[in-house]
């Protein structure tokens, strides 16, 4: 959860967001955070987030789709932010071998204060690796450029697996609309799912896909005649509080185990137990932060029978119990 900021007059001021264009940046990517911190607000329609897009000397920037972005700060806006985000650039290819920044960039970049948080879109973690903010942490990129991103950054733990990696105070995400999913990931983790859920909402996209879950990596394509499993996944959905089991799921697939485990496996990029326990996760998250039903009866209707078995899931998975969780995370103790 983040810090509660202060304004001179003791009121709360909006999380302050400084995303950094440098030259050759996407728009779509560009424009991801502002879009999406910019549609969440508090229960009185008070915007939670203030965002700047700046640049490393605050003069415009090309982007890569034909226009200049003309950016609304410089680097001051980099060590005023509580959260600093960097998209893509396309215009740095000495990024790809190892390269350095360029100086005005290392020289913003180094003005950040320390205990911001840093966040990467797509090929903007060749951003953080080059200035050694990577080194020694797990990460990803897009999973066309993890080979490499590795012969650049030995020292990342690249996971090109995973659409976003929350590593505490650094964060990153894999291509494109990977960057909405940690934006709304952050959201969730400063003030809970009913905001987050609710931005989302107004942005037209889902409300969560886990960090965990596979990147669109290319692989083989399935053999169209064979039957998918989304339409399992989503009745799946609506039994978790059932005792599941991957019988019952290939049952209703009308596919035997081994077929069914299998395509589950080439569809998602995890097993369907793996799956199952993500989505009772998902849910018992959900219950603890927006309702005040007791941890039994939580555990009983995200699927996993008893408290002492959300006990030991929460504790494996995210290293707290619900009850901690539900402090941390509840609407009702969030200011």
């Amino acid at each position: 959860m983040s810090e509660s900021r202060r304004s001179a007059n003791g009121t709360a001021r909006p999380h302050r967001i400084a995303v950094l264009a440098l030259p050759g940046v996407p728009a779509f990517e560009l424009g991801i955070p502002s879009r999406v911190f910019g549609s969440a607000e508090d229960a009185e329609g008070r915007p939670l987030y203030d965002i700047a897009v700046c640049t490393a000397d605050g003069a415009p920037v090309p982007s890569d789709a034909g226009f200049t972005v003309q950016p609304a700060a410089g680097p001051e806006a980099l060590a005023a932010a509580d959260t600093v985000i960097i998209p893509p650039t396309h215009a740095m290819p000495e990024l790809a071998r190892g390269g350095p920044l360029p100086p005005e960039v290392t020289t913003a970049i180094a003005g950040i204060r320390p205990g911001t948080r840093l966040v990467s879109i797509c090929s903007g973690s060749y951003v953080l690796a080059a200035a050694g903010l990577l080194d020694g942490r797990p990460a990803t990129t897009h999973w066309n450029l993890a080979p490499e991103f590795r012969r650049a950054f030995p020292g990342v733990k690249v996971d090109e697996e995973v659409l976003f990696v929350d590593d505490g105070e650094v964060l990153t995400s894999a291509g494109g609309a990977a960057g909405v999913d940690l934006c709304l990931h952050l959201i969730r983790r400063d003030h809970g799912a009913a905001v987050a859920n609710r931005t989302a909402r107004l942005c037209v996209v889902p409300p969560w896909r886990d960090g965990g879950q596979a990147q669109y990596i290319d692989r083989p394509v399935p053999d169209p005649t064979v039957a998918g499993t989304t339409a399992t996944r989503a009745w799946a959905l609506e039994h978790l509080g059932e005792p599941l089991s991957l019988a019952q799921l290939a049952e209703h697939a009308r596919m035997s185990l081994r077929s069914f485990t299998r395509r589950f496996r080439d569809e998602v990029g995890m097993t369907p137990v793996q799956w199952l326990t993500a989505q009772r996760l998902e849910l018992a998250k959900q219950l603890l932060e927006t309702t005040d039903l007791p941890i039994d009866l939580v555990a009983h209707r995200a699927g996993f029978g008893s408290a002492n078995s959300l006990r030991a899931h929460m504790r494996t998975t995210f290293g707290v119990s619900p009850a901690a969780y539900r402090r941390a995370f509840s609407a009702n103790e969030r200011v």
